[in-house]
């Protein structure tokens, strides 16, 4: 099956990346794990080898390859261990930066994604507020036009890279009593006046900065509107799919990363005379979980292919996060189970898998909501429709 979308190409791309990963990043996580800080020096490195912009035109320093160079890196992200840096590298490289390449004016792309594809500069996506969650109609952040600028008030929290990056895209609303239709998208620089931010203590993702933001009268200039006033909210629905599907195959990774070690595990693990391998109440457990994991592979692989060709697929992108990260959870907890008391055990990977797997029914948009938007557009009707800009 992964025939039909990865190439020899791709697997040399594969076998670069692993090789990297283990001898420039896996030295370095138990200590980033420890202190919630990734050091500034590895960002270079990524950006040096292409990794930050897989995605992005040669213009601005980019490879401008497939989505499947995209879905490898996530993959092989996710066979680290660390969560937490995952989320660090692919919330700059496809949030911030996916708003940078969709929305930005040619100076702002110049600037900032330049500078992001090579790790010259770091970004976040400020979206989620204290009060509202998944709602993103409901944000209160306002941005009010004075002249030639906008000030911005209000307040972000859960934001991925939310203390050490370099700028902010930030949702706020620019006309309230539109509700969802007054919504806009600006770019602020992390030293603007007025911005402040505080680290968040979290279960899982230890080695990422996870922040709650607050503006307080942030003064920017006019020309740092992303896109059209007012379209902010169908460009956050259209990159939703895209943040989405990463997060499902994200689960779909650990997934079998988990498994893999589990089943080396239990190959080796005598309990009555046999490997616990052999025993059929855990071999059929572990069928199980390598059926979904093959059905949501196939079914994010799909997908993959098709937002590449340029469909609009909101609803399979739901899906593919609502249940891939449902399949992660119940395998992960399962392959803790079947290492007995050393699952339990932070020396072993499983304790930390199962701490970091639990974001991924609520980060996103949690499960509730999704469920509630595949409702809308299956059994309502609901068209959602990508943003023009």
């Amino acid at each position: 099956m992964e025939s039909m979308y990865f190439t020899e190409e791709h697997q040399l791309f594969r076998n670069s990346l692993r090789d990297f990963l283990q001898k420039e990043v896996v030295p370095h996580i138990e200590k980033w794990e420890k202190t919630g800080t990734i050091g500034r020096f590895i960002w270079n490195k990524f950006g040096e080898m292409g990794f930050l912009g897989i995605s992005y035109p040669e213009k601005y320093g980019g490879l401008d390859l497939d989505i499947f160079y995209m879905i490898i890196l996530l993959e092989e992200l996710q066979r680290i261990n660390s969560a937490g840096f995952a989320a660090a590298i692919w919330a700059h490289a496809y949030l911030a930066m996916t708003h940078l390449n969709a929305e930005g004016s040619e100076a702002i792309k110049e600037k900032y994604l330049s500078a992001s594809i090579t790790g010259d500069m770091i970004g976040c996506l400020c979206i989620t507020e204290p009060f509202g969650g998944s709602d993103v109609a409901g944000m209160r952040t306002t941005a009010v036009k004075k002249g030639d600028n906008y000030v911005i008030n209000g307040s972000k929290t859960f934001i991925t890279n939310g203390i050490y990056s370099d700028y902010l895209i930030v949702a706020a609303k620019t006309n309230p009593e539109l509700g969802n239709k007054g919504i806009s998208i600006f770019l602020i620089d992390r030293d603007t006046p007025g911005v402040s931010a505080t680290k968040l203590d979290k279960l899982g993702w230890r080695a990422s900065d996870t922040g709650e933001i607050a503006f307080d009268n942030v003064t920017i200039p006019a020309s740092n509107l992303m896109g059209e006033e007012n379209k902010g909210f169908p460009y956050i629905m259209q990159h939703f799919a895209l943040e989405r599907l990463i997060m499902g195959v994200n689960a779909h990774a650990r997934t079998q990363y988990a498994l893999e070690y589990t089943l080396e595990y239990m190959s080796n693990r005598e309990a009555f005379g046999k490997t616990i391998d052999r025993f059929q109440a855990l071999r059929h457990k572990i069928a199980d979980h390598y059926t979904e994991l093959e059905l949501c592979k196939t079914f994010n692989y799909n997908i993959a292919f098709r937002l590449d060709k340029g469909e609009y697929v909101v609803k399979e992108a739901t899906m593919s996060k609502l249940k891939s990260t449902k399949v992660a959870d119940d395998a992960i907890y399962d392959c803790l189970q079947f290492l007995g008391g050393y699952g339990y055990m932070e020396e072993y990977p499983l304790a930390r898998l199962f701490r970091d797997s639990r974001l991924g029914p609520i980060g996103g948009g949690t499960s509730e909501i999704l469920r509630e938007i595949i409702a809308k557009m299956v059994i309502d009707g609901k068209d959602y429709k990508p943003a023009t800009k």
